[in-house]
C-alpha cells in the first residue's frame, strides 16, 4: 500500500494538482488498491484531523492579518521605519526588512506580508531609484520572516503534528526570526552602498515621534498578543481572537480605513485561505495514518541511523533535504506531511523537538524566496512588475546568506531554546 501511495502521490503532482487533492487522492487509491478498509475512513480521519482545539487558531490569525492589512498597518509601519533608517544608505530596503519583521508578528504569514508590505514599499523604493530587482529580492527574501517570527501559522502546523507546545515554539521563534532580520538588513545596507542607492533626507524628531503617534498601535498589536500568551494569560487560540478582535476595532473605529462594505471581502479572502490551510491539513491527516500503518516513518527512521548515529549528520541531512524539499512543495504542506515522519527521528537522537521545529521552519521559509515554487517571488513579481530571473544576482546572495544563518540556527540550540526556557 505505501508503494501505491507515494507513486500516486508522484503522479498526482506532475499533474498540477493541487497539494490537498494530491495527498487525498492518493490515500484513496492507496486504500482501494489495498481493499481491506472501506473508504469512509477517509472522511473519518479528515474530520479528526480538522478538528483540533489548536488549529482554532489558524482562521483567526488569518483573518487578523488581513483586517490589519486592509485597516492601513503596513502604511503605517513602512512610515516608521523608514523615519528611522531612511537616511542611511540602503535605508528605505533596511526599513522593509524591519517592516516585514513587524507585520510577520502581525499576519503570522509569508505570502500576506510579502503582498502587504510589497505593494507599499517597493513603489516607494522605485522613486528613490533603487533598482526594481533589488527591491523585489529585498521584499521576497524579508517576507519569510512571517512564518518564523511569531505568531506563525506554520509554527502551529508543527505543533500540531508533532505534538508540541505551540507556546513554545513561539517563543523558540522569536530570536532567530529577529536573528534572520539583522542579516538581511546588513546585505540590503553593503547592496546599496556598493550600488549607490540614494537615501533620503535625514528626518527630524518631530517627524519621527509623529511617525511612532500614528504606529503605536500598530507596534502593540504583537506586544499584546505576544504578550498574553508567553505570561500565559490566554493561549495561542485565544490570542487569535483577540487579535482579530483589535484588528477590527482599530481598522474600523479608530485609522477608520475598514468600511462596513470592505468586510466581506475581507471576510471572503480569509475563508478561502483558511480552507485551503485546513483542507491540507485535514488531508494530511489520512496520508499520515497511512503512513504510520505502514510502518514508513520506522522504515525512514532505519534508512537515517544507518547513514550515521550522529545527530549532526542527521541535521545536515535534513537540512539539504528541506531545502530541496521547500524548491518544489508549499511550506504549509511539506510541514504536515514530513513533521510526524522528522520528528520521532529527531527526538532518538535526543534532538530537542521544538528546535527541531524551528530548524523545519526555516529551512521551509527559505523555500518560499526560491524557484520554482517559491510563493514570494510571485507576490513580489506583481508588486513590481519584474521577472524571477531578473533577481536571481539578488537572490543567489540572500539565500547564501539566510543558509548560513540556517546553520547557525541549526547547531547552536541556544539561538532558538533560551527565551523558552527564561521564560518558563
Amino acid at each position: 500500500m505505501a508503494a501505491v501511495l507515494f507513486l500516486s502521490m508522484v503522479v498526482l503532482l506532475l499533474l498540477g494538482l493541487p497539494i490537498a487533492f494530491v495527498l487525498c487522492g492518493s490515500s484513496i487509491l492507496a486504500l482501494a488498491v489495498d481493499g481491506k478498509m472501506s473508504l469512509n475512513i477517509v472522511i473519518q480521519r479528515m474530520f479528526s484531523g480538522s478538528g483540533s482545539f489548536t488549529l482554532l487558531a489558524v482562521p483567526f490569525f488569518v483573518l487578523a492579518g488581513n483586517l490589519m492589512s486592509a485597516g492601513g498597518i503596513s502604511r503605517r509601519l513602512v512610515n516608521l521605519c523608514n523615519s528611522f533608517l531612511g537616511h542611511i544608505p540602503g535605508g528605505l530596503a533596511m526599513a522593509a526588512v524591519v517592516t516585514c519583521a513587524f507585520f510577520a508578528a502581525i499576519s503570522g504569514s509569508s505570502a500576506a506580508t510579502a503582498a502587504a508590505v510589497g505593494a507599499i514599499i517597493i513603489p516607494e523604493m522605485l522613486k528613490n531609484r533603487y533598482d526594481r530587482n533589488f527591491a523585489a529580492a529585498t521584499i521576497a527574501s524579508s517576507a519569510e520572516l512571517g512564518v518564523i517570527i511569531p505568531p506563525s501559522i506554520g509554527l502551529i502546523q508543527y505543533g500540531v503534528a508533532a505534538e508540541q507546545s505551540i507556546s513554545d515554539l513561539f517563543m523558540a521563534g522569536f530570536l532567530p526570526g529577529i536573528f534572520i532580520c539583522i542579516t538581511i538588513m546588513a546585505v540590503a545596507h553593503v547592496f546599496a552602498k556598493k550600488q549607490g542607492f540614494i537615501p533620503n533626507e535625514k528626518a527630524s524628531g518631530t517627524q519621527k515621534a509623529a511617525a511612532f503617534k500614528e504606529a503605536i498601535l500598530a507596534l502593540l498589536m504583537p506586544v499584546i498578543i505576544l504578550g498574553g500568551i508567553y505570561s500565559g494569560f490566554f493561549t495561542p487560540t485565544e490570542a487569535a481572537v483577540v487579535s482579530v478582535f483589535y484588528g477590527l476595532v482599530v481598522g474600523m473605529f479608530v485609522y477608520r480605513e475598514i468600511k462596513p462594505k470592505d468586510l466581506w471581502r475581507i471576510f471572503y479572502e480569509s475563508v478561502l485561505t483558511m480552507a485551503t490551510v485546513l483542507f491540507i491539513m485535514s488531508a494530511s491527516t489520512v496520508f499520515g495514518w497511512i503512513l504510520a500503518k505502514e510502518q514508513v516513518p520506522q522504515a525512514v527512521a532505519h534508512a537515517f541511523l544507518s547513514v550515521s548515529g550522529s545527530k549532526y549528520v542527521f541535521l545536515f541531512l535534513i537540512n539539504l533535504m528541506l531545502l530541496v524539499v521547500g524548491m518544489f512543495c508549499e511550506a504549509g504542506a511539506a510541514m504536515v506531511i514530513l513533521a510526524p515522519l522528522l520528528a520521532p527521528i529527531a527526538q532518538t537522537l535526543g534532538i530537542d523537538l521544538i528546535h527541531f521545529g524551528i530548524i523545519m521552519m526555516t529551512n521551509l521559509a527559505i523555500g518560499m524566496m526560491t524557484p520554482p515554487v517559491g510563493v514570494n517571488l510571485y507576490v513580489v513579481c506583481d508588486s513590481a512588475k519584474v521577472k524571477i530571473e531578473g533577481m536571481m544576482r539578488y537572490l543567489i546572495v540572500y539565500f547564501l546568506v539566510l543558509v548560513l544563518d540556517l546553520m547557525l540556527i541549526t547547531f547552536l540550540p541556544p539561538l532558538s531554546l533560551t527565551l523558552p526556557h527564561l521564560l518558563k
